[in-house]
């Protein structure tokens, strides 16, 4: 599967200032996969020091000087290091939180070497073993689900992935409807490359949700692997909360009525940082920096991916009938919007999301999404269907002022004055195309 960190990837390669590279995101998102294509492209040959399969190579980091511990992975691996030519890559670091830790003294003391490492759940191992990320010493890229558009490119559907990035009038209806129903299907799916593969490969969505289901579970495990055992619980309870509470304000006390609110900010804090979870922070709107201005009591949580959320939102074989879109009163389509914009956004900064919501109980309204776009801010409101007022969106036109606003929804690209309305399935290059409409509207 074609993914679009691959540029990033061969980016790094060829930068001769680099840093030892992380790999980062959540289990099963395709990182290894992608490492492994980069040796293959780029490299004569790469040596794979896999901690979770040989934990052996563990002992190779009792020592943080470089050159020892190739000269150990040497004699475990039978193949020797050469800077330049060869990928030495650390899969599965989090089994092995040393191996995070020396990863500055590569780059202090081996600037030729290329050291590439990957691991899920890095911020629990390091917090487990009381030890700090190496910052600035190392280069970190953010892998993802694969997005919708990765999706029609893994199944094989170039021209419906031209379609999905036509923002313009004119869409012939057929084509849209085509889009929408493969939309449908991704949301039912998500961007877990294993369930995109079983589909895929079978053609069944009851077995590629079989799948979905055990990547769940598979999650929840490494909670008790990685976490320390007085926080595993209250991880468990906000990963399991996050899904329901999709689209509103998350609420500690619904996640767990009988514990602290600081214990589980603690681990909405941990998920957040191993990319797990996504937090959608309340802002004022007036200006950027979109974070100047947030309120860290107010937020959303998304789960890192549509698919998952939905998975634990019910049994998966009730997932297969209806309109995935309508699930949870239209919170599928904004959890799949954030998704969209997180994976639009560069994969060399760890994301971020905000939201505006207007408190005042005789006036209450939210608009779901803020962008900074041409040096402004564009509000985003979010519909699943192809109707719906628009009164929070209006709202803070009246009161900002932005030059452009947007509503994501159900029905094609068109233009109604100053809002620009967005089919779902057309986000990949929104930011983009906001930053023309943002300096377009500047100069008119």
């Amino acid at each position: 599967m074609r993914r679009f960190l691959d540029a990033a990837l061969d980016e790094w390669a060829d930068d001769d200032r680099r840093r030892p590279l992380l790999v980062r995101g959540p289990r099963q998102v395709g990182k290894t996969w992608t490492v492994r294509a980069l040796a293959e492209r780029r490299f004569a040959g790469a040596v794979v020091v896999d901690f979770e399969q040989r934990p052996a190579y563990r002992a190779c980091f009792d020592t943080l000087e470089p050159r020892a511990i190739l000269d150990r992975i040497a004699v475990l691996h039978g193949t020797p290091v050469e800077p330049g030519r060869t990928l030495l890559f650390l899969d599965e670091i989090q089994d092995c939180p040393r191996a995070i830790v020396a990863l500055r003294y590569f780059r202090e003391q081996l600037p030729a070497l290329h050291v590439a490492a990957a691991g899920s759940l890095l911020e629990f191992a390091l917090d487990t073993e009381g030890l700090r990320m190496p910052v600035g010493r190392v280069e970190s890229l953010y892998l993802h689900p694969l997005s919708f558009a990765e999706f029609l490119l893994a199944r094989g559907e170039p021209a419906a992935l031209d379609a999905s990035r036509n923002l313009e009038p004119g869409q012939p209806a057929a084509v849209h409807e085509h889009l929408l129903g493969l939309l449908r299907t991704y949301l039912l799916l998500g961007g877990m490359p294993a369930v995109v593969a079983e589909y895929l490969e079978t053609r069944s969505a009851a077995r590629a949700l079989r799948v979905q289901t055990g990547l769940v579970e598979t999650m929840r495990d490494d909670f008790r692997k990685y976490a320390r055992q007085s926080r595993h619980a209250h991880l468990d309870r906000v990963f399991a909360a996050a899904p329901g509470m999709a689209g509103r304000k998350f609420v500690y006390s619904r996640a767990d009525p009988d514990a602290r609110s600081r214990d589980l900010a603690e681990a909405a804090r941990l998920l957040e940082k191993a990319g797990v979870v996504h937090r959608v922070r309340a802002t004022s709107g007036a200006g950027l920096p979109l974070s100047a201005n947030a309120d860290e009591r107010y937020f959303k949580l998304l789960l890192f991916d549509v698919g998952l959320m939905q998975n634990a939102l019910g049994t998966p074989e009730s997932l297969l009938t209806g309109d995935p879109l309508r699930v949870n009163e239209g919170a599928v389509a904004e959890q799949f919007v954030g998704q969209e914009l997180l994976a639009a956004g560069s994969p060399r900064r760890r994301p971020e999301l905000f939201y505006w919501a207007r408190r005042e109980k005789s006036s209450a309204a939210e608009v779901d999404y803020l962008l900074p776009a041409g040096g402004g801010v564009v509000p985003v409101e979010v519909k699943a269907g192809k109707t719906g007022r628009l009164r929070s969106l209006h709202s803070f036109v009246s009161r900002y002022r932005p030059a452009v606003s947007v509503r994501v929804y159900g029905g094609p690209f068109r233009r109604d004055g100053g809002i620009v309305s967005v089919p779902l399935y057309a986000l990949e290059r929104l930011p983009a195309f906001l930053e023309r409409e943002v300096a377009a509207a500047s100069r008119g």
